[in-house]
């Protein structure tokens, strides 16, 4: 009997005028690990040399999403004891981040189905990315003790008004139509048409051909109800303290208003304040790798921060959903946060 061969977590392979990289861990939603970031890299290494290729295309095996993140299960249980393993990983993600937002040929994202914090950071800072009927983009880790990260602290500050600062602080999915409003998206695409599109992807020898084959299939995605909060959102979201934007909602009163303060308290006081602090600082950068930097920093602080253990177990191991916490608002002190701004390792980028 003839034996089957694993595929890699990563497919590599080139289709036509395109290299493309397919995430393959569907049972884990394509969840990444360092492997599959090195992998990645060197793939992107490969396809700029090849004068072949005329541009990069990632997708998600499986039918639930393109990346549901970094695999945070592996980092809650080597972060104690090995934390350089969590610090490696982020270091190697966060350099493939830059690196995407600067490769020199059309990077091409369809961010089909789930596609949340890595996910984003492998998507998001692309030059061609596609959204879909069935697009649910989140970064969501204040609700797991983290923060925004993967380059999003630059990506969330320069979608319109504080909807970006919404996104990231209460980490509620969106869907297509908010993703490209975010400037996290640029077309949308329906499912049925994707198959059209990348086989016309892999007859594209340019720029101006990629650009025309997605107009060809593009069209506008559905309406969003968050569309008539954008003022709200911009009003209530605008202060520069935690506590400012918890006051504005109450005081707003309205229901939407309301179901947004609820999420918001049910998320850890460490995450909101740095991630707010972190996204303000984002939006006075000039680039990505600034934030980039920072972001490293924060997530050696992380890894001795009890509240991200606490946020995995509820969310990923045990998935009781009810974390514990372990300091409130008040005990969020810009001492604490200056934790986070420091660390010993070397800068991402020299």
């Amino acid at each position: 009997m003839e034996m089957q061969t694993a595929l890699p977590e990563v497919i590599v392979e080139r289709h036509g005028a395109i290299g493309r990289l397919r995430l393959n861990r569907p049972r884990a939603l394509n969840s990444l690990n360092l492997p599959m970031i090195r992998m990645i890299d060197a793939a992107l290494t490969d396809f700029e040399r090849d004068p072949a290729v005329a541009a990069v295309l990632v997708t998600g095996e499986g039918e639930r999403g393109l990346c549901a993140g970094g695999d945070i299960r592996m980092i809650y249980e080597s972060g104690r004891e090995r934390p350089e393993e969590g610090a490696q990983f982020w270091r190697e993600e966060f350099i493939v981040n830059s690196r995407i937002s600067a490769y020199s040929k059309p990077y091409i994202a369809i961010m089909d189905g789930i596609v949340m914090g890595g996910g984003v950071g492998v998507s998001a800072h692309g030059s061609h990315r596609i959204v879909t009927e069935r697009t649910r983009l989140a970064m969501p880790e204040t609700g797991i003790g983290y923060f925004t990260d993967v380059g999003a602290t630059w990506l969330l500050p320069r979608a319109p008004g504080e909807f970006g600062t919404y996104i990231g602080l209460t980490g509620r999915d969106i869907g297509a139509a908010n993703a490209i409003h975010a400037r996290l998206a640029d077309s949308f695409v329906p499912t049925d048409r994707l198959g059209d599109l990348i086989t016309a992807l892999a007859a594209s020898a340019t720029a101006e051909d990629i650009s025309a084959a997605i107009r060809s299939v593009s069209g506008e995605p559905p309406a969003s109800p968050l569309h008539d909060e954008f003022s709200l959102i911009d009003r209530c979201f605008a202060f520069d303290k935690i506590e400012g934007i918890l006051d504005a909602l109450e005081r707003d009163g309205s229901d939407f208003a309301r179901e947004t303060l609820q999420m918001l308290r049910t998320r850890s006081a460490i995450s909101l304040k740095l991630t707010l602090s972190l996204l303000r600082a984002g939006r006075a950068s000039a680039t990505l790798n600034e934030c980039l930097e920072r972001e490293y920093a924060a997530t050696i602080g992380m890894l001795s921060n009890p509240d991200f253990y606490e946020g995995v177990r509820a969310a990923v191991i045990d998935k009781d959903r009810n974390p514990k916490w372990s300091v409130g608002l008040a005990e969020v002190t810009p001492q604490v946060l200056a934790w986070f701004e420091k660390h010993d390792g070397a800068p991402l980028f020299g």
